[in-house]
Formats: structure tokens, sequence, C-alpha cells
């Protein structure tokens, strides 16, 4: 009885077991044979191992390569900002060897690209794509095309320096290192997904593809400002073909070049005595573009037999000086073009506007060799506050920051038929990096050293120099302070010849016909005198 009982349970047993193995059979192979829908695992069970793709456990930085490429972005972001901040600094006062002839903007302008190309790329080191990848590249494409234009014009070569060339250089490398690094990480994030969570993932949070959408409009708007610096170093190679109607001669130890032009014969008189030869001195704007044509037609008058004029630092042909650079200095440095040239006084000095300032300190270091004065509604030693003002100066030096994109100056050229003599000498040249440069100089010593050397240089000055003022009568009815210090640079000598006010003549005297004809008969005048 026993054992039988014993067989029917152990019997009994089996037959449960095999039931209930049957039944999860047939459970899994239900499962299996089910149609996958949204609550089928599309990542097998945690207990197999992987990670949710959403872990943050599943990231690039996860491998040394990817951590080590980060790192490097950092250190090159730490050496183009201290980089930056010193070129920033040199705009206003150069440090020792780092002087560039031209006006710095460039280099400024280069390096702020290369800051903000590495930033954005930190910003967004985790999140690579495609987008971002093409927008490095075309950017590193056109810093290319930049580097091979300043290396290979001559011009640029020699304006930039060697600041210019390692900036430009420097921003290259890095948009490539960008590009570089965004592979890197592209396929770092695909190792660590295919080891963790086993497969490639494909798809994007909404806060990924935010930060996809804000890099790549960042990319966009750096890709357009390189396309300006780009299009703007074209036009400055071809500016740069130009040729200066005198010579350029190197100044101040053979930091920059002076540009200096001198038009007709020395002449002698009667009693074998070196007849005076003009020096003009430029107001506000080149010489080429105001005072040469009723200069050139004094001279084809036979009023002048001589006469010679230059370029100051950062205007047409001549390149920008150190910073900070006064009048005085600028004087300095005609002193030595006109050593280098040959050219000897005696000198009748003609000067306009801002320029009579400079001609008033050149007079009093040569008197010996000046021959008279002519000034043409010059300004007064104490109106250079007008100049030196501190909002005057923050606006030039934003202007100044902007103009490498050369906005002003491509659409002048495409839309309004603007030359290269419009560019370097003409109406277009106040937009020029050099002529802002060197505005920016006037501006921020006008009110100290340059006043200094200007006050120093009335006390100096011989008082039996001969003496010529002309002036607009427009600006002495508009402004009575104006008026005041017209009068007063009459006195600047006691041997004053005449002072007329032209009635309806602009600052500008030269301008109107009654202006030219005026100057012309004064300037003659002048050069005669005993």
């Amino acid at each position: 009885m026993v054992s039988l009982w014993g067989s029917k349970n152990g019997d009994g047993q089996n037959n449960d077991l095999d039931n209930a193995n049957d039944e999860e059979n047939s459970q899994q192979q239900s499962r299996q044979s089910r149609d996958a829908d949204e609550r089928t695992r599309l990542l097998p069970p945690r207990g197999e191992g992987y990670l949710d793709p959403d872990d943050p456990a599943v990231s690039p930085y996860n491998l040394f390569t990817v951590r080590a490429v980060r790192y490097v972005c950092v250190l090159f972001l730490i050496i183009s900002f201290l980089w930056w901040v010193l070129l920033l600094v040199s705009i206003f006062v150069s440090p020792p060897m780092m002087h560039s002839r031209g006006s710095g903007f460039f280099d400024f302008s280069f390096t702020t690209l290369t800051v903000g190309n590495l930033l954005i790329g930190l910003l967004f080191f985790s999140i690579p794509s495609k987008a971002m990848e093409i927008s490095s590249l075309v950017i590193a494409g056109l810093l290319l095309l930049d580097m091979i234009i300043v290396l290979a014009v001559q011009r640029l070569r020699s304006e930039e320096g060697w600041v210019g060339i390692a900036s430009v250089i420097w921003a290259t490398a890095m948009a490539l290192y960008n590009v570089m690094s965004d592979r890197v990480v592209a396929w770092g994030k695909q190792e660590e997904e295919e080891r963790l969570t086993g497969r490639k993932e494909t798809r994007r949070t909404l806060r990924e593809w935010c930060a996809v959408l804000t890099a790549t409009v960042i990319m966009i708007v750096m890709i357009v400002i390189t396309l300006f610096l780009t299009a703007t170093l074209i036009l400055r190679s071809r500016d740069a073909s130009l040729k200066p109607p005198g010579e350029r001669y190197y100044v101040d130890g053979d930091k920059y070049k002076l540009h200096l032009a001198c038009v007709g014969d020395v002449t002698f008189d009667a009693h074998h005595k070196k007849n005076p030869t003009v020096l003009v001195e430029a107001g506000e704007y080149p010489f080429e573009d105001t005072m040469d044509d009723w200069i050139y037609g004094a001279y084809q008058n036979g009023t002048i037999g001589r006469y010679c004029y230059y370029d100051r630092p950062g205007f047409a042909w001549s390149d920008n000086a150190p910073s900070p650079h006064s009048a005085g200095m600028t004087s300095d440095a005609l002193s030595e073009a006109l050593a280098k040239a040959g050219e000897e006084g005696p000198w009748v000095l003609v000067s306009a506007g801002v320029g009579s300032i400079y001609s008033r300190i050149f007079s009093s270091r040569h008197v010996r060799d000046v021959h008279g004065l002519f000034l043409i509604d010059g300004l007064h030693e104490d109106l250079l506050h007008r100049i030196g003002s501190p909002r005057r100066g923050f606006l030039l030096w934003g202007r100044g920051i902007i103009s490498p994109l050369g906005y002003d100056r491509l659409f002048g050229a495409i839309f309004k038929g603007r030359t290269r003599e419009d560019r370097v000498y003409g109406r277009s040249a106040y937009q020029a990096g050099k002529f802002i440069k060197a505005k920016l100089q006037e501006n921020l010593v006008a009110n100290s050293l340059t006043k200094n050397e200007v006050s120093q240089a009335r006390n100096i000055q011989t008082p039996n120099t001969p003496l010529v003022v002309v002036s607009s009568g427009i600006e002495v009815r508009r402004d009575k302070e104006w008026e005041r210090k017209q009068e007063d640079l009459t006195k600047i000598t006691d041997n004053l010849l005449s002072w007329d006010v032209v009635n309806r003549a602009p600052h500008q005297v030269w301008l109107t016909l009654e202006g030219r004809t005026i100057l012309e008969k004064r300037l003659g005048e002048l050069v005669q005198a005993k």
C-alpha cells in the first residue's frame, strides 16, 4: 500500500511539473510570436549588462582621448584670450616689437574670431553635429584663404607684420582644430553608446536639438563675418597695387614708412638765392583729395615754382605709427623723411584745419628754414578738446573694431563704383582702418602731448616770420569761439601780412571760386615776401 501510494504521489508531482513547464513554454512562444508594439523593449534588460541611453554614465567623456582634446581646447582658449588682451592694449599703447605698420584692427579681428570659435566649440563640445562640422570647415577654408592673401601680397604682409601673420595663422589652425575635435567627440560618443547601450543612439533630446540649433545659428553668423573679412582683404590687396606718386621713406628707427612727394624743380632768384618751396600740410583728410587741385593750379599758373606734400601716418600711402603718437612726433618723422629725400628749405608752410597744429610745431623746430606760415581756417590749440573728447575716442575705437568687416567699402565698390583711388586717398579713405587708427591716435593725445607741443611751439616761434591767415566765413558766423580763436591765430607772430575771412566759403575754403582766388593770391604774396 505504502509503495503504491508513494508511486502515485510521485507520478502526480511529475505530471504537475510537466504541465507547468508546458504552460510556461506556451506563454513564451505566445510572447515571441506576438508582433512588436510600443511596449516592446528596444534594449535588452538591465540584467544583461546594458545601460539606458539617457543614463548620465553614457558619455564620451569616459574616453581619455575625448577628455584630452577638451583640455587642449581650454588651453588654446586661454592662450587666445591672453593674445586678444595684448592686441587690445596695443591699439592704445604699442608694446616693444609688436607694432604693425597697418591699423592693428585686422589681427584683433582674427583673434576675436578665434576666441569665439573656441568658445563655441567648448560650449557645445559634447553635442557634435554635422552642421557644426560643416560650418567649422567653411570657416577654416575661408581663414586659410585669408592667410594665403596676407602672405602672398607684399604690401599686406608688411602692413600686418609678424603680429598679423601670426594671428591669421593661429585663427586658421584653431578652426581646423575645432573640426578635428568635433570628429573626435562624435567618434567617442558612438563608441560609448555601442559599449554601454548595445547600439548607436540616433535620437536627440529636445535640449540637444536646441543646442544644435543655437550652435548652427552662431556658426552661420561667424561664417558671414569671415566672408566679410575675406572680401575686405581681397579689396585691400587690390588697393595695394596703386603706386604712390612720390616715395615712401622709413622713419622713426625704420618702424614705419612715410609718403613724401615733390612737384617742380628747385629754382634760384637773381642773387642765386634758393627760392622757397611750399610744404603743404593737409587738414582732416588726405592732401590728394582736398588741397591738391588748388595747389597744383597755383603751380600751373606760375604762382609757386615748387611744392612738396606728405601723408601723415595712417593717411593714404603712409603707414600707421606706433601708439601713442602726437603731432610733434609726426613733425619729427616729416623732418626725417625730408632729410632722407635730400629736401632742404627755405619752406613756406601751408596748412589747413588741424594740419595747422602740425605745421606750427614743424615751424618751431625749423625756425631758420621757415620763410612763412599760411594758415587756412586753422585749428587753435585751445580747441583741441573738440578732437580729443572721450566720446569721440570711443566712437573711433568702435568704428575701428568693425572696420575689418569693410561692409561700407564693399558696398561702395560693388554698388557705387568706388575705385582704388577713392579708397586709398579719396572720398572713401575715411572708411579704412589705417585712417581710423590715425584719427584715434590723434584723439588720444590731443589734449595732452599735442597741446603741450603746440603751446611750446608758440613760445619758440620767431616773431618776424611772415604770416597769412584765411578763415571760413561760414565757420566764423556759425561759431563765435572759432571767430575769436581765428583772430588769436593772427598774433602767433608779429609779422601778419593779411587776414581774410572768405564770406561764403566752408571750412575747406578752396571749394569756392572766391576762396581759391584769395588763397592763390595770398600764397603768391607770401612766397615773394622778404
